[in-house]
């Protein structure tokens, strides 16, 4: 029987039930699977000179064995082996940990090949590997790859060496040959071998190179065919606004838009007129003004004769909307109107009435606007605040209260581009990257643990200046796993140290929503001085009143979120502070608390801790939208994935791609995977 790449791996020789077993539990079932199971990377066993090693580097050494090897038995099965041996002119020790069994092999006098990490002050090899006979014999570089149970890696290798020599010659070519000319990429054979079996470090780079433009470029084909099957699928609606009415608005503002916000409008505006759903993000840092460009899209929607919604993740957020749009836009004779879980039955009745019959311009609320009851006369426009607090089939709902309805989905945490043309790759992208003029900066400080007091007297002297201050910690109570202050201690301490003259409240993660609610608001309402609250704390909450920010443990929180954190702040006229109290054991958690004493920029500091911590942790693991990829790596290939989505584009947009045989590969690629059909990848 012939083999080709969809047979199973049971019919390469050697691969029994126990293998078929391992190669399963690796999520490998045929010889195409184990072929595109790439190494994570490759043993160098090239040659290399003793004197021009640095200190713990990994090296490969020809050496002479000069010394019977000695072995100590240290319990449990564990060993330690020690042999002198000869490099060049340099007399070192060796040493092998749980390798006994090479006392008999390591003669004295001859000559073997040795891998292992040098320790330079000690003169010492910690080997890995040992190679008996002639070095012609053993490749430069050999693949490691990620196993489970009992599968050698050298077992592993011959899979794989037997999988290319059978198969090799059936893989598809993918890439466009104006692509690989252009970029001078390996063809699919050479580039495969190049990845599990290197002639050398060049071959290696190269076929590496080859295939993260490949994985970029399939993946981003299918965003824009996605993007382009939305588009014509789905229809929508053209918002012919009056840009009279919408200039008379902006004239009226008490201050000019910034030319990011003044961007940022024309981008939606040009959405709005095309008879295609818009389906974009708005990116702003805290502060940057998204609300002031969200009330002058749904001010276009609503002078083109169209309702809008404004839906929001809690009840203070919607009210703080409500109250912004009033006052903006109550002197052009927009109605606008809130509806939440606390309207009252009869107000609730004659809200929706009015909505029905279009009397209502523009609803904002929290997950209330998507029940079943809520219906609107002629929707237009959809705006989502925070968008990753609600759910796909939340958004969708509320979608689906129009006939194809705009879409703006707004987001405060900034996010790196690498992760945006990932994450949000079918969507268009809007970001306001510049702060309105005359926000005074927040001035941001690392103190340590031992300083705690003088941070607290600087607390106290804001407070008693008639300011409010946040006290941020990242547990709820003691633990006796983490050595971290916790927010009901602090509450207990700091309700004792301001006793009689400032009162202090307490938020976290186990209060009902009603209960955090009412915590939020009175802190908002001016009736608590001091906010002591794990990260519950609301994005978007504007207490302008509230000038002091103390994060406790801060080495604890990534950049992202320390970043949101200090955001609560600096939203009013006065001067803002952050204090960073924390002592960080790592490299890496001083580095994230310097950064956010150098910087208030959040779209630099999102870079940072994207490199820091990986997609992965900047989203949280469960986040859909973020595609594992094989070779790829969304922090250094960012040039690559730019370069990709732009050919993708390309691509798409193109007659070529979906009539010449020669795209039939990828075609065949996008049907396979259901985007054709319109279906949402991750």
């Amino acid at each position: 029987m012939s083999i080709d790449l969809w047979s199973s791996v049971t019919e390469l020789t050697g691969v029994g039930k126990t293998a078929t077993e391992n190669l399963g539990n690796m999520g490998i079932e045929s010889i195409e699977d184990l072929i595109y199971t790439f190494p994570f990377r490759h043993e160098d066993f090239r040659i290399k000179n003793l004197a021009e090693t640095p200190h713990n580097e990994r090296l490969t050494v020809e050496a002479r064995i000069e010394s019977t090897p000695n072995v100590m038995f240290m319990g449990k099965g564990r060993s330690r082996l020690q042999v002198q041996v000869l490099v060049g002119t340099h007399l070192i020790r060796v040493v092998f940990f749980n390798q006994a069994y090479l006392k008999n092999k390591l003669i004295r006098g001859e000559t073997v090949t040795i891998t292992g990490k040098w320790d330079q002050g000690r003169q010492t090899i910690t080997a890995s590997s040992v190679h008996f006979g002639d070095k012609d014999n053993q490749a430069d570089f050999e693949p490691v790859y990620s196993l489970k149970g009992k599968m050698t890696q050298k077992k592993y290798r011959q899979f794989v060496r037997q999988a290319l020599d059978l198969c090799g010659q059936q893989l598809t070519e993918k890439i466009p040959e104006k692509f690989r000319t252009a970029y001078r990429l390996l063809g699919i054979r050479e580039a495969m071998e190049g990845v599990h079996f290197p002639k050398n470090a060049e071959h290696a780079k190269q076929a590496r190179r080859r295939f993260v433009y490949e994985e970029f470029l399939l993946f981003q084909l299918k965003m824009q065919a996605l993007r382009k099957v939305r588009k014509e699928s789905e229809g929508g609606q053209a918002i012919h606004y009056d840009v009279a009415q919408l200039r008379a608005f902006f004239n009226r503002l008490p201050y000019e838009l910034t030319g990011a916000q003044k961007r940022v409008v024309n981008e939606i505006c040009v959405d709005l007129l095309t008879s295609e759903r818009m389906n974009r993000l708005l990116q702003g840092d805290v502060g940057s003004g998204k609300t002031v460009v969200a009330a002058s899209a749904l001010y276009a929607t609503v002078t083109a004769g169209f309702q809008g919604a404004l839906m929001a993740p809690t009840e203070i957020l919607a009210e703080q909307h409500l109250e912004n749009l009033r006052t903006w836009l109550e002197p052009f004779d927009v109605r606008v109107e809130l509806l939440s879980g606390s309207t009252r039955a009869k107000a609730r009745r004659e809200l929706l009435e009015d909505l029905a019959n279009g009397k209502i311009d523009i609803l904002i609320g929290t997950h209330a606007l998507i029940q079943p009851n809520v219906l609107f006369k002629r929707l237009g426009l959809v705006i989502t605040d925070e968008q990753h607090r609600f759910g796909v089939n939340q958004r969708r709902i509320l979608k689906e209260k129009g006939d194809n309805p705009d879409q703006l989905f707004m987001t405060a945490t900034p996010i790196p581009r690498t992760l945006s043309i990932t994450a949000f790759g079918e969507m268009d992208v809007s970001i306001i990257d510049e702060m309105p003029a005359g926000r005074k900066e927040i001035q941001t400080n690392w103190m340590k643990a031992e300083q705690f007091n003088l941070v607290l007297d600087r607390m106290a002297a804001q407070l008693a200046d008639g300011r409010q201050a946040y006290l941020i910690c990242p547990l709820i109570e003691e633990s006796d796993k983490l050595d971290v202050q916790n927010a009901v201690d602090l509450h207990a301490q700091l309700q004792v140290l301001f006793e009689g003259r400032f009162t202090v409240g307490l938020m976290h993660g186990r209060l009902s929503a009603d209960e955090k609610e009412a915590v939020m608001r009175a802190f908002s309402e001016g009736q608590v001085d001091v906010l002591v609250s794990t990260t519950v704390v609301e994005v978007g909450v504007n207490v302008p009143n509230a000038t002091f920010m103390v994060i406790y443990d801060a080495e604890r929180f990534g950049l992202a979120q320390l970043h949101q954190l200090r955001g609560r702040v600096g939203r009013g006229k006065h001067q803002s502070y952050c204090v960073l109290v924390a002592d960080p054991k790592s490299e890496e958690g001083k580095e994230r608390l310097i950064s956010m004493t150098e910087t208030n920029d959040g779209f630099r500091l999102a870079e940072k801790d994207l490199a820091l911590r990986g997609p992965g942790d900047f989203f949280g693991q469960k986040q859909s939208g973020i595609p594992q990829f094989k070779m790829a790596d969304l922090v250094h290939d960012y040039r690559a994935l730019e370069t990709a989505r732009r050919d993708a584009v390309q691509l798409i947009q193109s007659t070529e791609f979906w009539e010449e045989s020669s795209f039939e590969p990828l075609r065949q690629m996008l049907n396979e995977s259901g985007i054709l059909d319109g279906e949402r990848i991750d």
